[in-house]
């Protein structure tokens, strides 16, 4: 585990180290499930901070792991500069705020109960798009100029991840924003750990497909790194593809009132 943090701090410092602290900080929200009996909604207020602390350091982890695919001389550039100021920012940003309204117990998505909240939403909306956009210029940068070593396969495989969390993350992310709840139809019952509706449709199982797309493929790139070119090649797009179908899947099946996983 050390070793993998100083890897982490070489490949890019901030960003690893911003989300090494949301990571440290989940057990502390998870543990004040136990302290705390408050709800919102019949789910313990503390269990969205859980969540969004380890959703939020996890990106940004991936990102700072993904520097390393930028040729050197390039990572100080000043696109990639403000790559880091700006996921540093929106993502500190939503991390505190959903952590504030749960230990206020209020609800910090869909909360239309004054001015106030309505605009601290929409600057939510805001600075989400602005975090995952961040997957943008990361995706330009490692496709033009990938640091030296790496097959295109494995290249290929990083940029189309990043450039389908803007996509399917964000784009699902964004139309979830648009609605008064992220359920649909039928509410009753919940999936162990994720929490999402086992009676109806449920929008955040499509967002986050979306958003670990960008886990996911590069990681099948590495599984198939051994087989031959031609394979390799078959299996990444094949697998993008078929991912990207299974996440507008989920959508349609959630906009629809059908749960991903029925009770």
């Amino acid at each position: 585990m050390s070793r993998l943090v100083r890897e982490l701090r070489r490949r890019q410092r901030a960003l690893a180290l911003f989300g090494l602290l949301l990571v440290a900080l989940t057990p502390v929200a998870l543990g004040l499930q136990q302290l705390d009996s408050r709800t919102l909604a019949g789910v313990n207020v503390w269990v969205k901070p859980a969540k969004f602390l380890f959703s939020i350091g996890l990106y940004a982890l991936t990102m700072a792991w993904f520097f390393a695919y930028v040729r050197p001389e390039r990572r100080g550039a000043p696109m990639l500069r403000a790559l880091v100021v700006v996921l540093l920012f929106s993502g500190g940003f939503e991390a505190a705020y959903i952590t504030l309204q749960g230990a206020r117990g209020l609800e910090s998505h869909f909360n239309f109960s004054s001015p106030l909240y309505v605009t601290m939403y929409a600057l939510m909306g805001l600075f989400a798009t602005l975090l995952v956009g961040t997957s943008l210029p990361l995706a330009w940068e490692i496709g033009r100029r990938p640091a030296p070593g790496l097959r295109r396969d494995f290249v290929a495989a990083v940029v189309i991840a990043l450039i389908l969390t803007f996509l399917l993350g964000g784009g699902l992310g964004g139309y979830m924003s648009t609605q008064y709840g992220h359920a649909i139809g039928a509410v009753a019952g919940r999936v162990p750990l994720f929490g999402w509706n086992r009676a109806g449709g449920d929008l955040r199982v499509a967002h986050f497909l979306g958003m670990h797309v960008q886990q996911a493929i590069p990681l099948l790139a590495v599984a198939v790194s051994a087989a031959r070119e031609g394979v390799r090649w078959s299996v990444l797009l094949g697998g993008a593809a078929l991912y990207a179908a299974v996440t507008i899947a989920a959508f349609l099946q959630a906009i629809a009132g059908q749960a991903a996983i029925p009770a």
